[in-house]
């Protein structure tokens, strides 16, 4: 068995992940390093993706590729790389499947939510996930889960999951990959919460429209989606973006009638919460 592993600069790991989860045999790993993103796959010789579309999709971003045989127990060692994941000193804790919950921390915690990684991102490991469901966390203790939720670019469905179990109803969860679709719905039948699943491609049709958007895009794609948000949402939660370049995508979202209520960093990440103009003019 061979471990494939791409490590790249973090504004080109969107690419190279959709690459991946297009190719890739199994899931993808996941690891942030100083200034570099690293994802890897496994997979018999002659499964791995051929490097020539990784370098295409990685651009000016590449950093190195490397290869690497693993012992017959792989698929033993690919499930430890994935442990339970708290949010908010326990209060949320995003497990796999494979590993059962711990009642003493879910006592504690209040909210245990089953994600099985895959071909879809978002495991509640990477800094991106982590913040945005630490602000999904303060709105909802704020009294903000009312209405509908709409979860831009759901992936694995981990924030769409955790939204709706917070009390947000109805939860959209929407992506252009058929991949992240089917796994957000094995995910959400796990954790036995109701999703409406949306194939849309955000970067030709409007998001859909809901009382609190979030959506764990790159910055690009955020200034892209922003002035098609569908009627202005009561609040949004966003990341996937870099620190700097979240000025940006500020002054995208305020073209969208949304002010910055909130701003998080963790390492070279950002997220931002943020309300529509009126209701922050009023706070």
């Amino acid at each position: 068995m061979i471990r494939l592993a791409v490590r790249c600069r973090p504004e080109a790991a969107e690419r190279v992940l959709a690459e991946l989860i297009e190719l890739a045999p199994s899931g993808v790993e996941e690891a942030d390093g100083d200034g570099y993103v690293e994802l890897a796959v496994y997979g018999a010789p002659g499964e791995v993706p051929e490097l020539p579309d990784l370098e295409a999709a990685a651009a000016g971003g590449l950093i190195a590729v490397t290869t690497a045989e693993v012992p017959d127990d792989w698929a033993d060692r690919w499930r430890d790389f994935h442990q339970p994941t708290a949010i908010a000193a326990g209060r949320l804790v995003i497990r796999p499947s494979w590993i059962p919950s711990d009642p003493e921390a879910e006592d504690a915690a209040g909210l245990d939510v089953v994600v099985d990684p895959g071909q879809a991102f978002g495991t509640g490991a990477h800094a991106t996930t982590r913040m945005c469901l630490e602000l999904l966390l303060d709105v909802a203790d704020a009294g903000g889960a009312e209405g509908g939720l709409a979860d831009l670019g759901t992936g694995s469905g981990v924030l769409a999951i955790a939204a709706a179990k917070l009390g947000w109803r109805p939860v959209i969860a929407v992506d252009s990959e058929i991949a992240s679709l089917e796994a957000a719905a094995a995910n959400a039948r796990a954790n036995a919460v109701e999703l409406d699943l949306r194939r849309v491609n955000l970067r030709l049709e409007p998001a859909p429209a809901a009382a609190t958007v979030v959506a764990n895009l790159t910055a690009p794609l955020l200034v892209e989606v922003a002035p098609r948000l569908e009627r202005r949402p009561r609040a949004m939660i966003c990341s996937g973006l870099l620190a700097s370049e979240s000025g940006r995508v500020e002054a995208a979202l305020a073209g969208a009638g949304l002010t910055v209520a909130e701003r998080r960093e963790s390492g070279e990440w950002a997220a931002l919460r943020l309300e529509r103009r009126s209701d922050a003019a009023r706070g």
